[in-house]
């Protein structure tokens, strides 16, 4: 199923795009795509059930904002540097295990709302990221099968960075990766059942329609379900956290100078294989 979530931010309803691409209103059968709905079998089977008898009523989706599709999220887990190709253009060794951070809940916006370059940026860049969203309670897991039966569904996200604030500032990467408007997600929440093999995705992000990204997470150092269970060995995850699991070459960070960083006005795309497309206009802070 694409699950996602419309409407004017903070007021979104819950639906679902079948498969004609047609939207259908999910809000009298559930109150929302969040983590209680995605730990819920049962809820899940009446969902799938009514879009496949077409009981859902159809939403015209002319001029309706798509949000995050997922309300509620616990914590969104980032993974830094797990791409070869990524790690090479950064001249970063790979990592013998998977780097670790955060990005506040309320980074999260709809996959086409504007993104601010924050005040006195001078290095705001994009990352296309495969989003990996948790179904159930998971902690120290034993294996990467285990893992991957864990996870609810994927979505895209723009893990957007601010590379002089998270590098040159002291301390952590937090500050790089924690400005307003910082992770657009979605447009859909795409259900496991539907990516067959995580690991065989391309991923795409143009600026300004250039191609800047163009990967697959074959290219993954650490593969999704590793992922899941190396983070449950160090906190639990539940049922609506989110992971952004890494982003391939093509950043501005990677390119010969003068690097081509964001600014306002710029526009940018991206794209997960079969997870949908995302679409930003940048605008000062």
């Amino acid at each position: 199923m694409k699950l996602l979530r419309v409407g004017t931010a903070g007021s979104e309803q819950p639906a679902l795009l079948d498969a004609e691409g047609v939207l259908r209103d999910l809000s009298g059968l559930v109150p929302d795509i969040d983590g209680a709905l995605l730990a819920d079998d049962a809820a899940l089977g009446r969902v799938r059930a009514a879009a496949g008898a077409g009981e859902l009523p159809v939403l015209d989706g002319a001029g309706l904002r798509i949000g995050p599709p997922l309300g509620r999220i616990g914590k969104v887990v980032c993974i830094g540097l797990n791409y070869y190709d990524h790690a090479r253009e950064t001249g970063a060794e790979p990592p013998a295990e998977p780097v670790v951070f955060f990005k506040a809940a309320d980074t999260v916006v709809g996959p086409n709302d504007t993104v601010l370059v924050p005040r006195a940026s001078r290095k705001t860049d994009w990352e296309v990221e495969l989003a990996v969203v948790i179904g159930r309670t998971a902690r120290y897991l034993e294996s990467a099968e285990e893992g991957l039966a864990h996870v609810a569904g994927y979505a895209v996200a723009h893990d957007v960075s601010e590379r002089e604030f998270q590098i040159e500032r002291g301390g952590t990467w937090d500050k790089g990766k924690n400005c307003e408007t910082f992770n657009p997600l979605g447009p859909w929440l795409v259900t496991a059942d539907e990516v067959p093999d995580p690991q065989n995705l391309s991923l795409r992000l143009w600026v300004n329609g250039e191609l800047k990204q163009d990967g697959s997470t074959g290219e993954q150092i650490f593969p999704v379900g590793e992922v899941v269970r190396y983070v449950s060995q160090f906190m639990t995850l539940y049922p609506g956290d989110v992971i952004n699991t890494g982003t391939p070459a093509g950043v501005a960070m990677g390119r010969p100078e003068p690097k081509p960083y964001l600014r306002a006005g710029d526009v940018v795309e991206l794209e997960i294989e079969g997870l949908g497309r995302q679409r930003q206009e940048l605008k000062d802070a």
